[in-house]
C-alpha cells in the first residue's frame, strides 16, 4: 500500500501537542520528527490541525435508523460509517437485553459483519446490556427478561461470538451475580455495573471481584446519599471507569465537574449511549422492543417518558465536555480515546498516537470541529 504523509499538524502525544510528522502505510502508524518527508509518498499538508487518536464508543445501541438488536451485517455497517464521519473510528455494538433467540442472531450478524468489506469505524466487539439487571432500575429494559444469573447462558454467546463478547453490565445486588464476576473476566470479558440500587456494600462486593467499569454513572442507578454512598458512591471512590454521557440531559454540567475532578481524567470515559435515531430528525424509533419518541434530540419511552439512550455524537460529545468543564482539549482528549482504549484491553493498537499502533486519526480544526478522520490508515472524512 502506498505510503502517505500528514505533514505540519500538531500532533498529540503525551497529553501535549508537538509538530510532528505521521506516516501511514498498511494501516499503521509511524511517528517521524517535523519536516518533509524524503521518501516516496503521498504528502498531505495538515497544517493548521490538531491530530489527535480516534475515538472509541463502548456503549451504543445504534444510529441513522439501525437499531443494534435488529441490525444486520449491512445495517451495522452503515453505523461503522456514521460513527467514522464524527470521529469514533472504533466502537462497540450494546445489545439490550433481549429474547435468547434474538441475541444469538445478533451475534449471528455481527460474526457475519467480520466477513464483510468495511469502511469506517471498526467494530470492537459486542456489549451485552443485561440481562442481569435490576427491575426497579431497569431504564428501557424489558422486565419480563431480565434474569438474576445464568453464566451457562453467557458462555454460550461467548462461544457464538467467538470471543467477541468485550463487556457485560450487571446489578451486583442480584442473586448469584457477583459469583459470576470472575468466571466472566476469564471468559474475557470486562464488567460493568449499572441498572442498579445496589447498596455501597454490594458494589464495593462486585469492584472487590473484578467489575472495573461504571455502566452510564448517574442514569438508571441508585444515587449517593450521606449514611448510604451506594452504588453511585462505590464508582465514585474506587478505581472503576466511570461512563459519562455527556449530552447535558443524562447529567448536569456541574455532576460532569464533580465526576471529572473525583475520578481525574483517567478514570472517565465518554460513550454516547446512542441510539437509532443519532444522526436524524425528531420523531418515532425504537430501542429493541421498546417505541420511543425523540423531541429536541431527546430520546424517552413512549410508555412512560424514561429516558432512553441519547442521540449524542461523539464529535458533539467532545465540545460540550469542553464546555461543561473548562477544562483543556489536552485534558479531555483521553475521556474518548486512550481510557476506553485501556478499559477494553486494545491500548496496545489504538487510543494513542504511537508508531505501530492503527492509523486511526482525527483532524481537528481551531474550533474543535471533526474535519478529517483517517479509520486504519483510509480517509473516511
Amino acid at each position: 500500500m502506498d505510503r502517505v504523509y500528514l505533514a505540519n499538524g500538531l500532533v498529540y502525544q503525551g497529553r501535549s501537542f508537538a509538530e510532528k510528522t505521521l506516516r501511514i502505510q498498511d494501516g499503521k502508524l509511524t511517528v517521524l520528527d517535523a519536516g518533509c518527508p524524503t521518501e516516496d509518498g503521498t504528502v498531505w499538508n495538515a497544517a493548521g490541525f490538531r491530530i489527535v487518536p480516534g475515538f472509541i464508543d463502548t456503549h451504543t445501541h445504534g444510529a441513522v435508523g439501525v437499531d443494534v438488536n435488529g441490525a444486520t451485517a449491512e445495517d451495522l455497517e452503515k453505523i461503522c460509517r456514521f460513527m467514522a464521519g464524527n470521529g469514533t473510528t472504533a466502537w462497540q455494538a450494546s445489545v439490550l437485553t433481549d429474547t435468547q433467540e434474538q441475541t444469538e442472531w445478533c451475534i449471528g450478524e455481527m460474526k457475519r459483519h467480520e466477513q464483510m468489506e468495511q469502511r469506517g469505524a471498526e467494530l470492537l466487539g459486542i456489549h451485552l446490556e443485561g440481562p442481569f439487571l435490576s427491575p426497579a432500575y431497569k431504564g428501557a429494559m424489558p422486565e419480563h427478561l431480565l434474569q438474576k444469573n445464568n453464566l451457562p447462558l453467557v458462555r454460550h454467546y461467548q462461544e457464538l461470538a467467538g470471543g467477541k463478547i468485550r463487556y457485560i453490565t450487571l446489578s451486583p445486588e442480584l442473586d448469584g451475580a457477583v459469583d459470576m464476576i470472575p468466571a466472566l473476566r476469564e471468559l474475557g470479558i470486562v464488567v460493568g455495573i449499572g441498572h442498579s440500587g445496589a447498596t455501597y456494600r454490594q458494589a464495593m462486593a462486585a469492584i472487590d471481584a473484578g467489575a472495573t467499569v461504571g455502566t452510564h454513572v448517574g442514569n438508571a442507578m441508585r444515587l449517593l446519599h450521606q449514611h448510604e454512598p451506594a452504588i453511585f458512591g462505590a464508582v465514585l471512590e474506587s478505581d472503576c471507569y466511570a461512563e459519562v454521557i455527556a449530552d447535558g440531559r443524562h447529567l448536569h454540567p456541574g455532576t460532569v465537574r464533580i465526576l471529572l475532578k473525583a475520578k481525574g481524567a483517567d478514570r472517565i470515559v465518554a460513550i454516547t449511549d446512542s441510539i437509532m435515531a443519532a444522526g436524524l430528525p425528531d420523531g418515532k424509533y425504537h430501542l429493541g422492543v421498546n417505541e420511543v419518541v425523540v423531541e429536541d434530540g431527546d430520546a424517552k419511552l413512549a410508555s412512560d417518558g424514561t429516558r432512553a439512550g441519547s442521540t449524542l455524537t461523539h464529535a458533539v460529545a467532545l465540545k460540550n465536555l469542553l464546555a461543561f468543564t473548562g477544562a483543556p482539549l489536552e485534558v479531555i482528549l483521553p475521556l474518548l480515546s486512550e481510557n476506553p482504549a485501556r478499559e477494553m484491553g486494545c491500548f496496545d493498537r489504538k487510543g494513542s498516537i504511537a508508531s505501530g499502533k492503527d492509523a486511526d486519526l482525527v483532524l481537528l480544526n481551531a474550533d474543535c470541529d471533526v474535519v478529517h478522520v483517517f479509520a486504519r490508515g483510509v480517509q473516511v472524512k
